[in-house]
């Protein structure tokens, strides 16, 4: 009984023993800055935050330069999105990078390609709020075939854009308004998609115990995001079946 009750210590009781001290104030004070909280779940520690905190500054900087004064928000959205493809044409790439430190550098020019769906749409609506535009998520559970998708949306007094960051020609796009399998999510259910595919990174690579860590964070943020609880359990069985329950005992 007491080995039994360890093992549900180790898989349930001990989200905040695993938090970093950053993790600690994100989790306590969720911030209102995009960046900040997706720096913090990619894994930066403080001088890092700093650091890639900077690179942002420095993204928004060369965007303001190339922004007119005086455009409408959709205008200076659209400016953005087409900025960050003139910058970087080689944007998309199915499994590449969602980390914001990942495609934050890979943008400035460091690898050949910028992210997958979840980097390029983190990086947008971070810039976005950056230069005073409020951009949320659309969650799809299945699009263009290949399973889960997000992408971002603008709500404007005149309706609602969407912008699908891994298409050049993705601004306004209107391809997914029919998907019945599509949510809106707002900062934190995004973050807790950070932590939810660095989850799976650790659960392919043979890591469970290290995935479940970054899957209770996820759904601490988002406690109704059903794969999470999918994969998690996954990887529970992961380590039942190696028998690392026992040797824990």
């Amino acid at each position: 009984m007491k080995g039994g009750l360890f093992t549900l210590y180790r898989l349930f009781g001990r989200f905040r023993s695993m938090l970093s001290e950053l993790e600690q104030g994100l989790f306590e004070h969720f911030p209102t800055d995009l960046a900040t909280a997706s720096l913090i779940a990619s894994g930066v520690e403080r001088e890092g935050l700093r650091v890639y905190l900077g690179k942002i500054a420095y993204l928004v900087q060369l965007i303001s330069r190339d922004i007119p004064l005086g455009l409408a928000e959709v205008e200076r959205a659209r400016a953005i999105f087409d900025w960050l493809w003139r910058s970087k044409p080689n944007r998309y790439k199915s499994g590449g990078n969602f980390t914001l430190t990942e495609v934050i550098d890979a943008q400035l020019g460091e690898g050949e390609w910028v992210g997958n769906c979840l980097g390029l749409t983190t990086l947008y609506n971070s810039l976005a709020q950056r230069l005073g535009i409020e951009a949320v998520v659309i969650h799809l559970e299945n699009a263009f075939g290949r399973g889960p998708h997000v992408l971002s949306r603008l709500h404007t007094d005149k309706g609602s854009v969407e912008i699908e960051n891994i298409l050049p020609q993705g601004f306004d796009y209107r391809g997914h308004l029919s998907n019945s399998e599509r949510e809106e999510w707002g900062r934190h259910e995004l973050v807790a998609d950070i932590y939810f595919s660095k989850g799976n990174t650790l659960l392919f690579g043979g890591r469970p115990w290290d995935a479940i860590d970054d899957y209770d964070k996820a759904l601490h943020l988002n406690p109704g995001y059903i794969n999470v609880y999918v994969n998690k359990g996954i990887a529970i069985s992961q380590i039942h079946g190696k028998g690392l329950t026992r040797a824990l005992e």
